[in-house]
């Protein structure tokens, strides 16, 4: 089961479970994509059908970020003209989880939930590991430094004689 669908400017095909890098998405208060520019829909193997705006694709949004950066260089010749400019391209990362289409809906199987994970203690393992580095600098004779050898003193050379 997949779509089609048109979001951004841009057509898209989508199966529930996948995960697209939109332009970002204006989100419902509790996180949810619906796209209504449902292009085709495919129910079975080589059936692909033009829905009559029945069909309803949503999804949640992940998480919202900004794409690596790139650069736009304006340049003419011969005419001193430069221009530098960079440009971050804003995304939202959308999770397909439904499709529904002609009174049946296809849906993605449920992420399971992360559980938090206890932070470890490690306090106890660096006051041990202080202690231990301290023991050992103590425990190590000084090492003797080298006295630094007596700089030779340079007579000036006399220029030689001019014809």
């Amino acid at each position: 089961m997949y779509a089609v669908i048109r979001a951004g400017g841009k057509q898209y095909r989508v199966a529930p479970g996948d995960v697209l890098r939109l332009e970002t998405q204006a989100a419902a208060s509790n996180g949810t994509v619906e796209f209504n520019d449902v292009l085709a829909v495919s129910a079975s193997e080589g059936q692909i059908a033009r829905p009559e705006s029945n069909a309803v694709v949503t999804g949640e949004i992940l998480n919202e970020g900004r794409a690596k950066k790139i650069l736009v260089f304006h340049y003419k010749k011969k005419k001193q003209y430069k221009k530098l400019n960079g440009h971050r391209q804003p995304f939202s990362s959308v999770r397909i989880t439904e499709i529904a289409f002609d009174g049946q809906k296809f849906s993605a199987p449920a992420l399971p939930k992360k559980e938090a994970k206890p932070k470890k203690v490690a306090s106890a393992k660096v006051e041990s590991r202080t202690e231990e580095k301290a023991e050992a600098k103590a425990a190590k004779p000084a090492a003797k430094k080298k006295a630094a050898a007596p700089k030779k003193s340079v007579a000036k050379k006399s220029p030689g004689k001019k014809k």
